[in-house]
Parts: structure tokens; C-alpha cells; sequence
């Protein structure tokens, strides 16, 4: 006898042992999840697109753009983690998937950091390509977790001032 299929997540960090996390894939939950996803990641994309215009990279030049866009990107992503579900905090259920995985999904691009970097070895830049793949990664990963710590220790000082102020 097999064991009875689980529904999976539609987004991956979806924990489908947390109770509250479980409604992503109940009955039809998924066509609105799906929904604001699409929505999300069109308002995320057209972001970068402006961002891209507003900001070209000359041919050859350095991809100033896209390294900014994915540390601007993975700092929001810190910023709106600990806001909506940390602390006891319960945002809408649609929330995390419309900003989270459609808005800065769509904002930041691992697909086009990926073609830049094999657009700088290809013109025999192997150094920069190296520095810009190591840079965005360490600029990624240093703004999720700045601005997570930063964002936990100013709710939380926020909640130390609520507390003081309702305590006589």
C-alpha cells in the first residue's frame, strides 16, 4: 500500500507542517494564490524593466543594474519577511505571495545575473565575472539578513515602547 499523496506548496518555502501555511493548497486556494503571484510578478518585472531603462548598462560595461536590482530586491525580502509573519505578526494569506514570491520574485533576476556573468567571461573578463557573481552573492545574501536584523530590532523596540506606554 502507498502512502497517500500530500498536496505540495506552490511556493517552495511553503512549510506545510504550519497550520496556517496549509491553506495555499486547499480546495481551489490555489487559483488566487496563483492569481496574485501573476499580478505580483508582473508589477515586479516591469519594476526592473524601468529600472533597466532608467539605468542602461553601455555595452561592456559592467552590470551595475542588475547587481542593484538583486541587492535592493533580496533587502526588501528582509525587510517584509519579519513584517508579515514573525512575532505573532499574520498578514493576509495572499500577502506573501503577491510581494514575496510575485513582486520581488519578478523584481530581482537570477537569469539575467546568469547572462551576465557568461557575457563577461565570453569577452575573456574572467576576473570581473568572478567578482561580479561572488559580489552579487555576498550583496544579496548581507541585505536579506542587514535588513531582516534590522527590521526584527526595530519591531521589537516598537513593541518594547507599546509595552511601556500601556504599563503604568
Amino acid at each position: 500500500m502507498s502512502a497517500p499523496e500530500r498536496p505540495e506548496a506552490i511556493d517552495p518555502d511553503v512549510d506545510l507542517h504550519v497550520p496556517d501555511q496549509r491553506t495555499e493548497t486547499a480546495g481551489g486556494a490555489k487559483w488566487p494564490v496563483l492569481a496574485v503571484i501573476s499580478a505580483g510578478g508582473a508589477l515586479g518585472a516591469s519594476a526592473r524593466y524601468g529600472l533597466a531603462l532608467a539605468w542602461p548598462v553601455p555595452v561592456g560595461g559592467f552590470p551595475w543594474t542588475t547587481l542593484l536590482i538583486n541587492v535592493l530586491g533580496c533587502a526588501l525580502i528582509g525587510v517584509l519577511m519579519p513584517l508579515i509573519s514573525e512575532g505573532g505578526r499574520r498578514a493576509h494569506h495572499l500577502v506573501r505571495p503577491f510581494l514575496g514570491v510575485g513582486v520581488l520574485g519578478g523584481f530581482t533576476t537570477f537569469s539575467t545575473y546568469a547572462v551576465e556573468v557568461s557575457r563577461l567571461l565570453a569577452r575573456q573578463q574572467a576576473g570581473l565575472a568572478m567578482a561580479y557573481a561572488a559580489g552579487t552573492l555576498l550583496g544579496a545574501l548581507g541585505a536579506v539578513s542587514l535588513a531582516a536584523t534590522a527590521t526584527r530590532r526595530a519591531l521589537a523596540a516598537r513593541t518594547e515602547a507599546e509595552y511601556e506606554v500601556r504599563t503604568p
